[in-house]
Protein backbone atom coordinates (compact mmCIF):
# COMPACT_ATOMS: atom_id res chain seq x y z
CA UNK A 1 0.00 0.00 0.00
CA UNK A 2 1.32 3.54 -0.79
CA UNK A 3 1.43 6.61 1.90
CA UNK A 4 -1.64 7.80 0.15
CA UNK A 5 -4.05 4.56 1.35
CA UNK A 6 -2.40 5.54 4.82
CA UNK A 7 -3.24 8.41 5.05
CA UNK A 8 -6.87 7.83 4.07
CA UNK A 9 -7.22 5.15 6.46
CA UNK A 10 -5.70 7.88 9.44
CA UNK A 11 -8.53 10.30 8.02
CA UNK A 12 -10.97 7.60 8.08
CA UNK A 13 -10.37 5.90 11.64
CA UNK A 14 -10.49 9.63 13.26
CA UNK A 15 -13.43 10.19 11.77
CA UNK A 16 -15.31 7.09 12.54
CA UNK A 17 -13.54 6.92 16.15
CA UNK A 18 -14.39 10.78 16.79
CA UNK A 19 -17.32 10.75 15.46
CA UNK A 20 -18.47 8.01 17.55
CA UNK A 21 -16.96 9.63 20.67
CA UNK A 22 -19.09 12.84 19.89
CA UNK A 23 -22.44 10.57 19.51
CA UNK A 24 -21.64 8.98 22.95
CA UNK A 25 -20.97 12.15 24.51
CA UNK A 26 -24.35 13.73 22.99
CA UNK A 27 -26.34 10.48 23.97
CA UNK A 28 -25.51 10.67 27.72
CA UNK A 29 -25.53 14.42 27.88
CA UNK A 30 -29.20 14.68 25.80
CA UNK A 31 -27.70 16.97 23.39
CA UNK A 32 -28.93 16.54 19.79
CA UNK A 33 -26.27 19.16 18.51
CA UNK A 34 -23.63 16.50 19.74
CA UNK A 35 -25.57 13.92 18.24
CA UNK A 36 -25.87 15.35 14.77
CA UNK A 37 -21.90 16.64 15.01
CA UNK A 38 -21.17 13.06 15.52
CA UNK A 39 -23.52 11.63 12.59
CA UNK A 40 -21.61 14.30 10.37
CA UNK A 41 -18.34 13.06 11.17
CA UNK A 42 -19.46 9.26 10.69
CA UNK A 43 -20.89 10.29 7.01
CA UNK A 44 -17.26 11.87 6.60
CA UNK A 45 -15.73 8.61 7.56
CA UNK A 46 -17.95 6.40 4.59
CA UNK A 47 -16.88 8.78 2.39
CA UNK A 48 -13.23 9.28 3.21
CA UNK A 49 -13.02 5.29 3.66
CA UNK A 50 -14.46 4.39 0.20
CA UNK A 51 -12.51 7.00 -1.73
CA UNK A 52 -9.86 4.13 -2.06
CA UNK A 53 -10.28 1.90 -5.32
CA UNK A 54 -10.27 -1.59 -3.94
CA UNK A 55 -12.73 -4.45 -3.35
CA UNK A 56 -14.80 -3.68 -1.02
CA UNK A 57 -14.16 -6.51 1.25
CA UNK A 58 -10.26 -6.10 0.66
CA UNK A 59 -10.93 -1.98 1.99
CA UNK A 60 -13.07 -3.06 4.83
CA UNK A 61 -10.70 -6.44 5.80
CA UNK A 62 -7.79 -4.13 5.91
CA UNK A 63 -9.44 -1.09 7.74
CA UNK A 64 -10.91 -3.28 10.22
CA UNK A 65 -7.07 -3.76 11.66
CA UNK A 66 -6.22 -0.40 11.32
CA UNK A 67 -9.50 1.09 13.28
CA UNK A 68 -8.88 -1.53 15.76
CA UNK A 69 -5.56 0.08 16.46
CA UNK A 70 -6.94 3.67 16.68
CA UNK A 71 -9.70 2.76 18.63
CA UNK A 72 -7.52 1.24 21.27
CA UNK A 73 -5.11 4.16 21.29
CA UNK A 74 -7.87 6.87 21.25
CA UNK A 75 -9.13 4.68 24.43
CA UNK A 76 -6.12 4.75 26.32
CA UNK A 77 -4.55 8.08 25.41
CA UNK A 78 -7.30 10.43 24.64
CA UNK A 79 -9.60 9.11 27.49
CA UNK A 80 -7.10 7.50 30.00
CA UNK A 81 -8.61 3.54 29.87
CA UNK A 82 -6.24 1.02 30.99
CA UNK A 83 -6.07 -1.77 27.92
CA UNK A 84 -5.87 -5.42 29.61
CA UNK A 85 -3.51 -7.87 28.24
CA UNK A 86 -6.40 -9.55 26.53
CA UNK A 87 -7.22 -6.41 24.23
CA UNK A 88 -4.05 -6.05 22.94
CA UNK A 89 -3.49 -9.83 22.54
CA UNK A 90 -7.32 -9.84 20.45
CA UNK A 91 -5.55 -6.70 18.39
CA UNK A 92 -2.63 -8.55 17.57
CA UNK A 93 -4.98 -11.13 15.67
CA UNK A 94 -7.05 -8.60 14.52
CA UNK A 95 -4.22 -6.67 12.88
CA UNK A 96 -2.55 -10.10 12.02
CA UNK A 97 -6.19 -11.08 9.87
CA UNK A 98 -5.74 -7.62 8.48
CA UNK A 99 -2.40 -8.63 6.84
CA UNK A 100 -3.71 -12.06 5.73
CA UNK A 101 -6.44 -10.09 3.82
CA UNK A 102 -3.63 -7.77 2.51
CA UNK A 103 -1.27 -9.58 1.04
CA UNK A 104 -2.70 -13.52 1.36
CA UNK A 105 -3.58 -13.69 -2.39
CA UNK A 106 0.43 -13.44 -2.60
CA UNK A 107 1.34 -16.41 -0.60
Amino acid sequence: MNLAVWLVFVGAAILEVGGDAVVRRGLRGRSAGWILLGCVALAGYGLVVNSVKWDFSKLLGVYVGFFALVSILFGKFILGETIPPSTWLGLALIILGGMVIQIGHHL
